[in-house]
């Protein structure tokens, strides 16, 4: 049986459950005089009924999803008399097995392929078969278990509150165990790197090229990580973008929320949100397209020297990108400022400009510092209009003029292609990104702050 189809199976049963409890709750209401002899309303009733049918069914649903493929892979791998012994190779075969399987082999296969192919398509067909019989057994069971522990009595609300209550904390706890995966992940993976590169090098270095030579006598096999020609690019990529983004976003925002006319503001905000929709790959575009030529040709005609794809061409598109996210949040958060600050303001003799820069502005501070470091996260982040405007040269300069790179950039071209997880050179993109995740957590230190010292003087 497919998974669609089961899945589609599993939600019947949970309707059919959630029906029949319904209806003998209110059965049991009508034997009994009235609602109010029932310990929950019959709603409750059904979901309690419809949880115990579904829930467990679908973890375990969910759970041989996860594991199955693995399993199974590392079973059929296990039969193959000689498979490789490194993970590349691993994958490749086990890459043609399916194939294989699927009818999509090109070419003779060998017996050896082949026995794989069939123990790979029986223990598919065993592993669907058990996974549809358990799930559904197990969902009729456990609905008719809920089913017949009903009673008049049975407090149905507080018992789904408490696995709904469950449920939310799970999730909760979810996101911050992915955190922390994540975390650990990319830490585990960077002291690999480290322990191949000095991270004195790496955090001083001046000159980056991870290339790795494949013999020994090559020119530069040892590659070279210093990685400050991409945090200097980075910064400057992200700098220019902020001194387009902020000031325009903050002004759109307060002229939105305090000037504006309604007419002008239903025409305005939606019409500045879309460039929020728009694909970053259309920027991209945009900027190596028109922006990068026209700054090149600007430049050359005031006698500066100019690169096709240069880091102030990528900043300046960038910054256009991230103005909604200034511009919404900053107008959310002006808005939701009390209007007894404004007219209080406005009864002790302040202009309109006045309470907005004196009074508006300071209350809405801490809202407008998490929508700026937002707009920082998202510029930092950024790649797709770094790579087609910017270029890839890892250049350690200050000209804004000249092409750069970044470190997102960097990491997507490390890892770009079947690579093996055991060189610095795939090692190096781990390291980049752990830096990342160190700056946006002082970047979150420093709003904190800023936040929390002007939202004492307005509490």
């Amino acid at each position: 049986m497919q998974t669609p189809t089961l899945f589609a199976l599993l939600l019947l049963l949970i309707l059919v459950a959630y029906g029949t409890g319904f209806s003998r709750a209110l059965s049991a209401a009508r034997s009994l005089g009235g609602l109010r002899n029932l310990a929950s309303l019959p709603s409750y009733y059904g979901i309690f009924a419809a949880l115990w049918c579904g829930l467990p069914a679908l973890v375990l649903l969910g759970a041989w999803l996860i594991f199955d493929d693995a399993i199974i892979r590392a079973m059929v791998l296990n039969s193959v008399a000689d498979k490789p012994e490194t993970i590349s190779g691993q994958n490749l075969l086990y890459a043609q097995i399916q194939n294989l399987a699927a009818g999509h082999m090109l070419g003779e296969a060998t017996p050896r392929l082949q026995e794989a192919a069939d123990h790979l398509s029986q223990l598919r067909s065993s592993s669907n078969t058990m996974q549809a019989f358990m799930s559904l057994i197990l969902a009729v069971g456990l609905g008719a278990f809920a089913l017949l522990r009903f009673s008049p009595q049975l407090r149905a609300r507080e018992k789904v509150e408490k696995v709904l209550r469950a449920i939310l904390i799970a999730c909760a706890c979810a996101a911050i165990f992915t955190t922390v995966g994540i975390l650990f992940s990319v830490l585990f993976e960077s002291l690999r790197f480290f322990q191949s590169v000095p991270i004195t090098e790496f955090l001083f270095g001046l000159h980056w090229s991870p290339q790795m030579a494949l013999r020994a006598d090559q020119v530069g096999s040892s590659g070279a990580f210093g990685a400050v020609p991409l945090f200097t690019g980075t910064l400057m990529v992200s700098a220019i973008a902020m001194f387009v983004a902020v000031p325009v976003g903050l002004m759109a925002a307060i002229y939105l929320a305090e000037y504006a006319s309604k007419r002008v503001r239903a025409l305005a905000k939606p019409i500045l949100e879309i460039l929020a929709g728009v694909p970053t790959v259309v920027y991209g575009f945009f900027a190596a397209l028109t922006v990068a030529p026209f700054i090149r040709d600007l430049a050359t005609s005031v006698g500066l020297e100019a690169s096709s794809e240069s880091a102030l061409a990528a900043g300046l598109v960038m910054g256009i990108m991230i103005i909604p996210f200034v511009s919404s949040l900053s107008d959310d958060v002006i808005n939701a400022v009390p209007q007894s600050l404004r007219d209080g303001a406005l009864g002790l003799g302040s202009t309109h400009s006045e309470t907005v820069r004196k009074v508006v502005i300071p209350a809405a501070l801490p809202g407008i510092v998490g929508g700026v470091l937002l707009a920082v996260s998202r510029a930092i982040g950024e790649t797709m209009i770094v790579v087609m405007a910017a270029g890839l040269a890892a250049n350690l300069t200050a000209n804004p003029l000249e092409s750069v790179t970044t470190v997102t950039v960097q990491i997507v071209t490390l890892l770009v292609g079947d690579q093996e997880f055991d060189s610095p050179k795939t090692l190096a993109a781990f390291a980049l990104g752990l830096m990342l995740f160190v700056t946006t957590l002082v970047l979150n230190f420093i709003a904190l702050h800023v936040v929390k010292k002007y939202r004492e003087q307005y509490d």
